[in-house]
């Protein structure tokens, strides 16, 4: 332990010491090591890590304090972090505190055997005889765990998996989304917070097109990287957010395998006036389509399979962060984009390089900043069909969103007559297990719970019916509801919440420009009439779009407050 006047007497010879001594450190002069069998070989030895003595355990990833044998203390860091400011002022307090700094004083290290390091996988007994065994036994093991939790969400049908780390607490949580309900697993639960950090850490050195060497639970980071899951590829899309109680880290679940096939549209969901609707319209040259809806509402999945109809006459390039699924005949493109970066000179290449590919169709991704704003605008202007995906709450408001501050599509462009072909707004329901679903006629005899928790008795839900009555003129008696049980069909022990259900179900709505006006049929229109199909439990309904009390209020007018239907052109 280093006593009190020790660090004094340092502190006072390192404040005294001029300028030129205190010079900036040359990155040239530190010395590389690039595995642990050459971390094993250094003289004097290294014994441990100090990130926790100089509180610097959040920088230990890419810069960290070591002790020698020979008790003098390096600093091991990335390249990129060697020479900085950050390592300049560790180096200072490790001379004020009274240490010895090492000759040499900083070493490069690769950023997996800085990592194993900073988790204490790699310490002086590991060192000692087999070098590389533990560490890459710990490594194994970890990767091992991570493809666990990868192969459950796949064979489980999920599109995320969400892990959400609190560094303050010893466990974590993993869940996952299916069929659109965010869920926990029994299998996951009570997942070591340390565990989890230390799993994430070794996945992030697979990441392609990440930002960070390493993965930062301080720092927002995305990219993406590629798995085998029962001899089908997948990609996951990394995404991760540094929120107050620890990094939250959500991976989009993308099969890209070529047997992983497209749905068509019925298969979607569509109802066959709405494919009859897209046929015609398609048939034309020019134009945008535009798909909207929330995260996770499977436009993307929708807009591929409307491309993968075009004829095979028309040549389709695709610009896309990244490539979902694959879309024949398509000349598929990724083009990852950093975080911080609100222009990149790659998109901009391969968007004037696109613009000399004479092809006919763009599929042109997510618009949803200035950026890929513009490359709607130049390549819809030049009169090429153009297919992308937006973020709205309905098809009339895909205008207002493409014009909003955060995206900036000129209102004139928009209002140019054929410029916007087709606007469509989709929502994804759970469809009803057809084997089991009740008819809803037992909620009059037992009562029960709606979505929300509540329980309402047979009286309360007859004046339920009452309502939904009031605004459809479909038959009730048709209508079927979930059964919590399930079945042989669809029973799942390990997820309970989704007994009952057999998958997800599209709720569109389409709206023709050209013919002006509004939709024919709203999402939520649509998902009553497959609910008085029987093909979806009304609850859904409300708890996606809104209760039935609140589409009478609209339809009545006897909603204060409520502001009408915005007119598609209200950005004019």
């Amino acid at each position: 332990m280093i006593s009190l006047w020790t660090r004094r007497k340092a502190a006072r010879r390192w404040e005294a010491r001029p300028d030129a001594i205190r010079r900036r450190f040359d990155a040239a002069e530190a010395v590389p090591i690039s595995n642990a069998d050459e971390l094993a070989a250094m003289a004097p030895g290294f014994r441990r890590s100090l990130s926790a003595q100089f509180g610097v355990e959040a920088l230990a990833g890419r810069l960290n304090p070591v002790q020698l044998q020979d008790d003098s203390v390096a600093i091991f860091a990335l390249a990129e972090h060697v020479a900085g400011d950050q390592a300049d002022e560790l180096a200072r307090r490790i001379a004020i505190s009274g240490y010895t700094p090492a000759r040499p004083a900083r070493y490069v290290l690769a950023a997996p055997l800085l990592l194993a390091i900073a988790r204490q996988q790699i310490t002086a007994g590991s060192l000692s005889g087999a070098a590389d065994a533990p560490w890459e036994q710990a490594r194994t093991a970890l990767a091992h765990a991570f493809q666990d939790l990868i192969e459950w969400g796949v064979r489980h049908g999920a599109s995320d998996i969400h892990l959400n780390l609190r560094l303050q607490e010893a466990e974590s949580e993993v869940k996952y989304t299916i069929c659109g309900r965010y869920l926990a697993p029994e299998r996951f639960r009570r997942m070591p917070t340390s565990t989890l950090l230390d799993m994430l850490s070794v996945a992030w050195m697979d990441i392609r097109g990440g930002n960070g060497a390493v993965f930062d639970p301080h720092t927002e980071q995305q990219g993406s990287m590629a798995r085998r899951v029962d001899g089908r590829e997948v990609m996951l899309r990394w995404a991760s957010l540094a929120a107050e109680a620890g990094p939250s880290v959500c991976l989009r679940l993308l099969q890209r395998d070529a047997a992983a096939r497209l749905p068509d549209l019925e298969q979607l969901g569509y109802l066959p006036d709405q494919i009859q609707l897209i046929d015609r319209v398609m048939l034309s040259e020019g134009g945008a389509v535009v798909f909207a809806g929330t995260v996770g509402s499977g436009k993307s999945t929708s807009l591929a399979s409307l491309i993968a109809r075009l004829p095979g006459h028309r040549k389709v390039v695709t610009m896309e962060d990244p490539v979902e699924y694959e879309i024949p005949g398509a000349i598929q493109n990724s083009l990852a984009r950093s975080l911080d970066a609100d222009a990149h000179d790659s998109y901009a290449a391969k968007l004037r390089a696109l613009k000399r590919s004479a092809m006919s169709d763009v599929l042109l991704g997510e618009v949803r900043d200035r950026e890929t704003g513009r490359a709607f605008m130049d390549l819809a202007g030049a009169g090429v069909n153009v297919y992308t995906t937006v973020h709205a709450p309905s098809a009339a408001l895909i205008p207002q969103r493409l014009a909003s501050d955060f995206i900036g599509v000129s209102r004139d462009f928009l209002a140019t007559p054929g410029m916007l072909k087709l606007l469509v707004f989709q929502a994804l329901l759970p469809a009803l297990c057809r084997h089991c679903a009740w008819p809803v006629q037992r909620l009059l005899e037992t009562g029960g719970e709606h979505l929300d928790g509540r329980r309402l008795s047979g009286r309360q839900w007859a004046e339920w019916l009452e309502g939904v009555q009031a605004l459809y003129s479909g038959d009730i008696s048709n209508l079927r509801i979930r059964n919590p049980q399930g079945c042989g069909t669809c029973r799942q022990p390990s997820l309970p919440e989704l007994n009952g259900y057999a998958g997800r179900s599209v709720a569109a709505e389409i709206l023709e420009p050209g013919l002006g006006g509004q939709p024919s049929r709203s999402a939520m229109d649509c998902a009553m009439l497959k609910a008085f199909r029987g093909d979806i439990d009304p609850r859904d309904i409300e708890v996606r779009f809104h209760a039935f009390e609140t589409q009478r209020l609209k339809t009545s007018g006897g909603g204060a407050g409520l502001a009408p239907a915005p007119r598609l052109w209200a950005v004019t």
